[in-house]
């Protein structure tokens, strides 16, 4: 499963009428073990799920009536779409889609094909105003700094976790690199 598949079933199943960047963040820290091991250890961890889990019964119900706007978008004009997209017709939020795209373009600047999940973990952490920014912060988690360790080589990523290994990849399941996007 992918983490965007992750977050498509986490949305329907909460009776969100978009995915947005708290629902990416979730999938994320299920799906790949790369970027749980850029959290400060397993208590940070827990405390983001917590909050995440508790979206669904309370938290998170203030969210569901509104868009996920961007503060990513101010800075990312041409990902906003000429057009008006809301994300109301793609279902995704305008922060989770400029997220993806920004994701996207992380790993295109470092010529991959693929976004990682780092990619994203950085990018969702990166918009102080995003759904996921606020998730962390009522967690106790620093959003800047956890986008630091997510963005950072994985020499430094490894110096800062034990889960983090060498050339950036933890294995996943099989012995392959860690979940894509």
């Amino acid at each position: 499963m992918t983490v965007v598949t992750g977050a498509r079933r986490r949305a329907l199943r909460d009776g969100d009428r978009q995915i947005d960047t708290a629902h990416l963040l979730h999938s994320l820290i299920e799906s790949d073990p790369e970027a749980g091991a850029v959290f400060e250890g397993g208590q940070q961890l827990a405390r983001v799920l917590g909050y995440l889990v508790q979206r669904s019964i309370g938290y998170g119900l203030r969210w569901q009536r509104s868009v996920e706007e961007s503060g990513a978008g101010r800075l990312l004009p041409a990902s906003r779409g000429s057009g008006g997209q809301d994300g109301r017709a793609s279902g995704w939020s305008p922060a989770a889609t400029v997220a993806l795209e920004e994701a996207f373009r992380r790993a295109a600047a470092r010529g991959d094909t693929r976004a990682r999940g780092l990619d994203l973990l950085a990018v969702v952490a990166a918009d102080p105003e995003s759904r996921a920014a606020e998730v962390l912060r009522r967690a106790g988690v620093d959003p800047a700094a956890l986008n630091a360790r997510a963005g950072a080589p994985a020499g430094a990523r490894a110096e800062a976790g034990p889960a983090a290994l060498a050339e950036g990849s933890v294995p996943w399941r099989d012995g392959g690199p860690s979940q894509q996007v």
